[in-house]
């Protein structure tokens, strides 16, 4: 195996839209720099990222994958990634252990919504960027419009390195305007340029010269003298612009046709930085400070991705900053605290594993079958302990109730949740007691569709995935006092119980509470807790739709007995009996939970996203501005958004985004109440 140090290992993301061809792209550089024998197609489902069955099925990367290959002497670890936002949590994990980023982008379709967010997820992690625009063999092809959108939305340092030959059916190859060489065909061969051509690639190139030229004082003298840069001038000023996010190259080719891939890799090859230039950042205890990349420092490697598996177990992808890790060795888990048995270490190609000793400070990899570590933890060794800082997945946004389809998959589905949300830190499960359904939330609809699949292709746990019940409650707005007598005469000893109760509400968020004034033995002591208990057990299902009581005090004030036919079970059951009878005449109500919701949009939607509030009995608290876009702050009862990530991507082209987290209960309104009552009561009908 060929051994690869810090300077001459390249990671990079591959980012874009989806439907841009990130896939493709990827395929056709693996093709082109031998690491594999024939080109897959995304139609087929043969493409080496796309192997997963769900992606197969789909046509689309729902996962991150390694693509590493060999290009003159140097490697180049590609990540590809989805292009769906619901699966934003890999793009995430993939620019964090990354030092470039190449961003996609269709020469028909042009800057759409998931390239501004790419963009700004890469600008996030600090990635030194290149801008490929693809498919300029297909219909509607046009350079000079996507040029334009590229500077217009995403910033004036996008700037041209190469030019394309014709378009669509006529696209024909590709001018280098750094060296001014014109490549045609498919391996590139260099031919003369076309004169007609001669004209455009000088005013470009003369772009490009001044942007370099503007990077550089010494280069800026130089040029603004009327002396002409050299090609290695261009070159070294070129690179110090790209990882300074000055410049950002933009190139142009065909993954299908692989036009311009050979570029393209000795782009990255030669512009994009190596590991040994990026330093990370890392706490050792004494607070957080950067470690240098070194091969022969303490070991540091971060784990970013974590795949389960039924057959070869859980699959740990790390990314090794400093130092080496070794096959069949033992480290320790700096999160966790605990040593971690190291076993076979592996290259991943997709799915495809190859055997290696070891890793190298820079490089990617993956080991089998590790006991307690997960994603986000750090790998070190035990003299020299550090945790380096971890990435930060976004919060879940849309939720499911999780139900099992048969009682077989009851006894499984608690385990295959917990191996899907170790799988993906984007989603999360939990219990609603209040509504007794296991709540399971994601980015999105196709984020739980796909996890409710894997659940069952991967752990074979069959479920049904449906909008979660709204936990309401129930209370009272006035004092009341009932009275209730359990009795019955069979033959033999009776049934006696009899209670005075007095109920109250109490302020929000209170909970319920029962008290005992009691004077004089009316109710004996032995009695009072099966009254309690009784009460406690009527305090489940109120009287106006069945949901719990809250904020309630219910006083045991008086009663009586027989000391003969009275019991426990009497005093239980009329303890349930005066709760019931006196909610019924205090006036009870519906509470409704309530959401604090924080949503970020594009300044020229926030009309759109007011008024659709608006519809959603919310009440608008305040409103930001933030770099472009409004922060709307607002409350909003948790029945009119369950939903609502569906209906911000759709108002809002997936250009909007929120955050939302519980904030009280209160009452609901009379309709809303009615609406509820009749809902229920048709549902016990049925």
């Amino acid at each position: 195996m060929e051994r690869y140090g810090l300077d001459t290992i390249r990671n990079v993301v591959l980012l874009s839209h989806s439907g841009a061809g990130k896939t493709s792209i990827g395929e056709a550089i693996l093709f082109t720099a031998g690491a594999i024998t024939r080109l897959g197609k995304v139609g087929d489902g043969t493409t080496t990222s796309d192997y997963d069955p769900d992606e197969v099925k789909r046509g689309m990367s729902i996962n991150l994958a390694l693509l590493p290959s060999q290009w003159q002497g140097t490697k180049i670890n590609l990540i590809d990634t989805p292009g769906y936002p619901d699966f934003v949590g890999e793009v995430k994990a993939a620019t964090r252990v990354s030092e470039g980023a190449v961003i996609a982008v269709c020469a028909a379709s042009g800057v759409e919504v998931g390239t501004e967010q790419v963009w700004a997820y890469s600008g996030e992690a600090n990635l030194a960027r290149l801008v490929f625009v693809n498919k300029m063999d297909r219909e509607n092809a046009d350079f000079h419009r996507t040029l334009e959108a590229l500077r217009s939305r995403l910033g004036p340092m996008c700037i041209p390195v190469q030019l394309p030959v014709g378009a669509h059916t006529s696209f024909q190859g590709i001018v280098d305007l750094l060296a001014m060489k014109y490549y045609a065909g498919s391996p590139p061969r260099e031919a003369e340029m076309p004169s007609s051509l001669q004209a455009e690639a000088g005013s470009f190139r003369e772009k490009l010269v001044e942007a370099v030229a503007e990077i550089d004082d010494r280069l800026l003298e130089k040029y603004l003298g009327g002396e002409e840069l050299s090609l290695d001038e261009l070159k070294a000023g070129l690179r110090q612009g790209v990882a300074t996010g000055k410049v950002v190259p933009v190139l142009v080719g065909s993954a299908l046709q692989s036009a311009g891939i050979t570029l393209l890799l000795d782009m990255v090859r030669e512009y994009l930085p190596s590991p040994r230039e990026r330093e990370v950042a890392v706490d050792s205890g004494s607070g957080a400070q950067a470690l240098k990349p070194a091969e022969d420092g303490p070991l540091a490697a971060l784990v970013f991705k974590t795949t389960a598996d039924p057959y070869v177990g859980k699959l740990t992808y790390f990314r090794v900053y400093s130092g080496v890790i070794d096959s069949n060795s033992q480290v320790w888990n700096a999160t966790k605290g605990e040593p971690e048995r190291i076993g076979q270490l592996f290259i991943m190609r997709g799915k495809a594993q190859e055997p290696v000793p070891q890793l190298r400070a820079g490089d990617i990899g993956a080991v089998a079958k590790l006991n307690v570590t997960g994603t986000g933890d750090t790998l070190c060794s035990r003299d020299n302990p550090v945790k380096i800082v971890p990435m930060q997945f976004p919060v879940p946004v849309f939720s499911q109730a999780v139900h099992p389809r048969t009682k077989v998959d009851v006894d499984k589905m608690g385990t295959a949740l917990s191996r899907l949300t170790e799988e993906g830190p984007t989603l999360s499960v939990r219990r609603d007691h209040d509504t007794n359904e296991t709540i399971l939330s994601g980015m999105g609809e196709t984020h739980l569709d796909v996890a409710a699949e894997k659940m069952h292709r991967k752990f074979g746990v069959a479920v049904e995935m449906k909008t979660p019940l709204v936990p309401y409650k129930e209370t009272i707005t006035i004092t009341t006092r009932a009275e209730y007598k359990h009795r019955k005469q069979t033959g033999g000893h009776g049934q006696y119980g009899h209670v005075f109760l007095e109920l109250e509400p109490l302020p929000r968020s209170s909970g319920t509470e029962f008290a005992d004034k009691v004077v004089g033995g009316s109710v004996p002591k032995n009695y009072i807790p099966a009254v309690e208990k009784g009460v406690n057990e009527a305090l489940r299902e109120g009287v106006l739709a069945g949901y719990p009581v809250a904020d309630m005090r219910a006083t045991l004030y008086d009663g009586s007995f027989h000391p003969v036919d009275s019991s426990e079970i009497c005093f239980k059951i009329a303890g349930a009996g005066a709760l019931k009878k006196g909610m019924a005449q205090a006036q009870p109500v519906l509470l409704e939970p309530i959401m604090n919701i924080k949503v970020t949009v594009p300044e020229n939607l926030t009309g759109d996203i007011i008024g659709d509030l608006n519809t959603k009995r919310a009440r608008l608290h305040g409103m930001s501005p933030s770099d472009g876009h409004n922060v709307i702050e607002a409350q909003v009862p948790l029945a009119e958004v369950l939903r609502y990530a569906i209906d911000l991507r759709s108002l809002t082209q997936g250009r909007g985004t929120f955050t939302m987290e519980f904030s009280h209960y209160e009452e609901a309104p009379p309709l809303t109440t009615q609406k509820i009552i009749a809902e229920k009561q048709a549902a016990q009908k049925a």
